[in-house]
């Protein structure tokens, strides 16, 4: 029975209305229980405020007369009613976030549907000189986009890739330089103004204009 009055002494002790050897229990009590803890630091709020409506208020009863049981109880009732509408928020949150991570997929779907075709890719070695090349080709709105994988253990030596078109016009997509002796390979990123079924080939050549590797776009 005493547990449970220990229970209800959270907004007295709050109001600094218990006497010593009480408050003394009481926070014996709040060692061992979390939620006697939880509610006196949300109690804080209301009664610093009460103490100072006590402050500006003239008494008009005895100085050391504490909360009676109906206040005490109110009181309670307005800490557990904050608590039940932080969890219904908390819940609302998480409902929240679980719709948008199932959305999330089937956005991403509908998202990706828009951008054409899935990505080509094209590898060649050339045999004359032992160049090997990658290349990945995805279409974009504004033309093309390109990542480049090669191994070339010939460097050091800048060389670039180029897109030739069906028309036999050229546009360099990207350039670099090949590392001192690094048979890795190497990942370049660039572009073309042209969509993938206007490209007929790619070139890798040296900066001076040695063929390197051709990839044909198939």
């Amino acid at each position: 029975m005493r547990s449970l009055e220990r229970h209800r002494d959270v907004a007295a002790y709050a109001l600094g209305v218990l006497d010593e050897a009480e408050a003394f229990r009481f926070e014996d009590h709040l060692m061992e229980c979390p939620s006697c803890a939880a509610q006196v630091t949300e109690f804080g709020p209301t009664a610093r405020q009460m103490m100072l409506y006590r402050r500006a208020t003239p008494r008009t009863v005895h100085p050391f007369a504490g909360p009676g049981p109906r206040l005490l109880d109110r009181l309670l009732g307005e800490v557990a009613a904050r608590r039940r509408a932080a969890r219904r928020r908390l819940m609302f949150a998480l409902a929240a976030s679980v719709v948008v991570a199932l959305a999330g997929p089937a956005i991403a779907m509908m998202a990706g549907g828009d951008e054409g075709d899935d990505p080509v890719r094209v590898t060649a070695t050339d045999e004359k000189s032992g160049v090997w090349a990658e290349v990945t080709v995805e279409d974009a709105a504004w033309g093309s986009q390109i990542e480049l994988k090669v191994k070339d253990g010939a460097g050091p030596r800048p060389c670039r890739l180029v897109a030739i078109g069906h028309d036999g016009s050229e546009q360099t997509v990207t350039s670099w330089n090949v590392p001192l002796h690094d048979a890795r390979p190497n990942t370049m990123h660039g572009g073309a103004a042209w969509h993938p079924e206007e490209i007929a080939r790619y070139e890798l050549r040296t900066s001076s204009g040695e063929h390197l590797v051709t990839l044909e776009n198939d």
